[in-house]
């Protein structure tokens, strides 16, 4: 095989000399080579190809064409060389894997879709996915995502399900995030915007017929089972997953709770929204400020059919009553009103409570089932509780008595303790204690007050025993055997159980 270079000097020296045999001696080679060089350069290259040989395969080739498109360009190449050795072939598997290959590529060839580049203009189109969420407390969660097309601005919510009060509320918060509604909501064909298709034909639910004559938007939905008719939420979903969910990936932490995912959403939108997109070289959030001029205006109300019936919080008790059951709500809706539904069936049922504020309605609560005299409380609902009987703190009333509780926490527990215990002399005692803490050091005396009143020591000269005890014994306080000593006690006065009295014991009995 000749060099690019060597083929040029070939070339140029026939062109010289006009003659085969001429070029061939000054070019250094047969007159042969410089006539298959000479002849190919007149072909325009065409002798280069390899010229079609006959195959055992090509007598068989329209059965294979057969197979593929009866599978839609899917079939095996080892399925179809053991279709073809029973009808005869003789040829090897090589050969057929070649067939099959060319065979598909020309199916394929016909049948490619071509995609145009969806030029998009401000305020049209916003469109919405969803992807499966984190798991929090056992229960699997659902993250909306939307997308306004021309922008790129994306809002991400997680949500606990996907029945239509929940997207409803998504969509309502996401129309105020975004600062108005677009012309055009695309999205799939899910059972809260499509009930059925009647020869190809979109059938809407009446639910969202009605939400969407609140926003004044449009909704579409893209062609059934063709994620690539709304590739602008499908790969914000991806991203979002990515991001969001707990992988080995990612190295994310599970989620503690609801409110956790609610955060890292948050901060999620925040970090895509302020960079640079790739594709506009621009910010989503510049973008969106430019849109909102062509965005028609929120409704000032939320659209609220969906989101169960009305019930009025007390002003003194977050406890609402539905069907018979109560149920708590967030303490700081004292006084507000609630949506409340139910979701699922069976054992499975829950009760959910929304509230509509100015941020539109946001999910507040979520129960189980409550039966007649039980109510469902959650216990992050309710402020803490103010001090009752049993929860009473000591408080100065005087001097004396302040000084004393300033010595600290075991000053504070002997108080309570002693009380409890129906000491007698407890001032006479605490005067006792601040005479002790001026003569030696306040936190000692702090500690063997705490001390006392872990074990009941409430007597009058407990106190400077416990203080005289870990003085001679300073570090822990605490007795620990050796192995030449034990606490346990011994028994050697159990020896003379039962033997006689000395003259000696007698003396020293009656002295």
């Amino acid at each position: 095989m000749k060099s690019a270079e060597e083929i040029m000097e070939i070339l140029n020296a026939y062109d010289l000399t006009g003659s085969l045999r001429d070029a061939g001696e000054l070019a250094g080679c047969s007159h042969h080579t410089v006539k298959h060089y000479v002849e190919r350069r007149a072909a325009g290259g065409v002798l280069e190809q390899a010229a079609a040989r006959p195959q055992l395969v090509d007598e068989y080739l329209p059965k294979v064409e057969e197979w593929v498109e009866r599978s839609k360009g899917k079939v095996r190449a080892d399925v179809a060389h053991e279709k073809l050795l029973a009808l005869g072939y003789t040829g090897s598997e090589r050969t057929t894997r070649r067939a099959v290959a060319s065979v598909k590529q020309a199916y394929r060839a016909g049948r490619v879709r071509v995609h145009r580049p969806w030029v998009t203009e401000p305020g049209m189109w916003l469109q919405y996915d969803y992807g499966d969420g984190p798991v929090i407390d056992g229960a699997r969660t659902v993250l909306f995502v939307a997308w306004l097309a021309w922008s790129r601005f994306r809002v991400v919510l997680p949500l606990r399900d996907k029945t239509m009060p929940s997207v409803f509320a998504a969509l309502d918060v996401a129309f105020r995030r975004l600062g108005g509604v677009p012309t055009y909501v695309l999205t799939d064909n899910e059972k809260t915007v499509t009930v059925e298709h009647i020869a190809g034909i979109a059938v809407r639910n009446r639910q969202l017929v009605a939400f969407a004559e609140h926003y004044s938007v449009t909704v579409h939905t893209c062609v059934p089972a063709d994620p690539a008719s709304k590739g602008g939420s499908e790969s914000s979903v991806k991203i979002s997953k990515a991001d969001l969910v707990p992988k080995e990936t990612n190295l994310l932490k599970a989620y503690g709770s609801f409110a956790e995912l609610e955060a890292a959403c948050e901060a999620f939108c925040e970090k895509v929204n302020t960079r640079a997109h790739r594709a506009t070289e621009r910010a989503p959030v510049e973008m969106l400020a430019e849109e909102r001029t062509r965005l028609h205006p929120v409704a000032a109300s939320p659209h609220t059919v969906a989101f169960g019936v009305t019930r009025q919080v007390p002003v003194n008790t977050p406890m609402i009553t539905f069907e018979s059951g109560q149920y708590s709500v967030p303490h700081r809706l004292l006084g507000a009103t609630v949506w409340v539904r139910t979701h699922g069936v069976g054992e499975g049922e829950q009760v959910v409570i929304v509230h509509v504020g100015q941020d539109g309605p946001v999910e507040v609560a979520r129960h189980a089932r409550a039966t007649p005299g039980t109510p469902r409380i959650t216990d992050a609902h309710f402020p803490p509780q103010p001090e009752g009987p049993l929860e009473r703190k000591p408080r100065a009333k005087n001097p004396a008595e302040a000084e004393f509780l300033d010595l600290g926490e075991g000053a504070r527990l002997w108080l309570i303790e002693a009380a409890a215990a129906g000491t007698p002399r407890m001032r006479v005692k605490m005067t006792q204690a601040l005479a002790l803490a001026r003569l030696f050091d306040p936190v000692q005396v702090d500690w063997a007050l705490g001390h006392a009143a872990v074990h009941g020591r409430f007597a009058e000269a407990d106190l400077s025993s416990i203080l005289d005890h870990h003085a001679r014994q300073p570090g822990t306080g605490e007795h620990r055997a050796s192995e030449d000593r034990s606490l346990t006690q011994g028994t050697s006065a159990w020896a003379r159980l039962g033997q006689a009295a000395t003259s000696s014991d007698s003396g020293e009995a009656i002295a």
